[in-house]
């Protein structure tokens, strides 16, 4: 089998626009792509891998140490966002979740086998534990950077404690769900018993203007004002306006990605109503795509030209 040299390797489903924009754009760059299709994984998807570090064989390609692989999604759960298992979780969850179980260990296994031969990833798996929201805020703000005053718990004494201090909004801890605007009628002890099915995110609400803002490389290459009338913007955008931020809040965005060990990030401040943009959250793998149509940047191009100089590299 002939070894691929050079190659940049795509993780995701070959169906996600992003994954195929971004094939696209270094086949313009005349650079190989290689994708791991982690959507049909293993049902279609063939991956071997020996005890060698570079003992990696994708759909009979031996992939060995490529120039740089950019980690979409692993689709490693049956919740993951395409993965259509409710059928086989209906069926037999048991099995089901067994198997999704070896086929993220498969593929986190991979991924973290490039990483420990020093192949550049966007991102390692390795900064998946600062993805997780109640250590990642608290990361942040141990770093000296401006976060909104935050509660995850399932305790409903906490809450109405925490709620007093003002006007608060809560969302999943996980994401999934969009975010609302805590109410009286939701400190209520009916309503407050949910919570024994699962904790849920408090956080003071920010009642400012939305800023969208990638940084690639310690470089902020796209930074955007989304103008809406909503408390959660997503789907819910009026328009997008390109801005140039303050220097000070500038260097806040690199050093949060340095703090969490991010090469890449779409990351998400709101302003505060002492006037402070402060951070929400910071992605590891931020959709880019949509941005780019309606705000004219050009995070693709980026992000695209820096895999590409990586394998130019080898």
């Amino acid at each position: 089998m002939k070894t691929e040299t050079g190659a940049v390797v795509l993780v995701g489903s070959r169906e996600e626009a992003h994954i195929q924009e971004v094939a696209r754009r270094l086949g313009v760059e005349s650079v190989q792509a290689i994708v791991v299709d982690t959507l049909t994984f293993p049902d279609e998807t063939k991956l071997s891998l020996t005890e060698d570090l570079e003992g990696i064989v994708v759909d009979g390609r031996v992939v060995g140490r490529p120039a740089a692989v950019y980690l979409r999604g692993l689709h490693a759960s049956p919740m993951s966002y395409l993965v259509d298992a409710q059928e086989a979780m209906e069926e037999d969850w048991r099995t089901t979740l067994t198997a999704f179980r070896e086929k993220a260990t498969m593929l986190n296994g991979l991924v973290s086998r490039w990483e420990q031969l020093g192949v550049p990833l966007y991102n390692p798996v390795s900064t998946d534990w600062v993805m997780h929201k109640p250590v990642q805020v608290a990361a942040l703000k141990a770093a000296g950077l401006p976060v909104p005053r935050t509660l995850w718990s399932n305790d409903p004494e906490a809450v109405r404690r925490f709620a007093a201090g003002g006007r608060v909004a809560y969302k999943p801890v996980n994401g999934g769900a969009a975010t609302r605007e805590l109410l009286a009628e939701d400190l209520t002890d009916e309503r407050l018993a949910a919570l024994a099915s699962a904790p849920v995110t408090f956080q003071e609400l920010l009642p400012g203007e939305d800023i969208r803002v990638y940084v690639l490389d310690g470089e902020i290459i796209a930074s955007l004002r989304i103008v809406t009338s909503a408390l959660d913007f997503r789907q819910n955008e009026e328009r997008l306006e390109p801005i140039e931020l303050p220097p000070e809040v500038a260097r806040n965005c690199v050093k949060a990605c340095e703090v969490l060990g991010l090469r890449w990030t779409g990351l998400d401040l709101k302003r505060g109503l002492d006037g402070e943009l402060k951070f929400l959250e910071l992605n590891g793998s931020a959709m880019f795509l949509g941005f780019d149509a309606g705000g004219g940047t050009d995070v693709a191009g980026h992000f695209t030209r820096a895999l590409a100089k990586h394998a130019r590299r080898t």
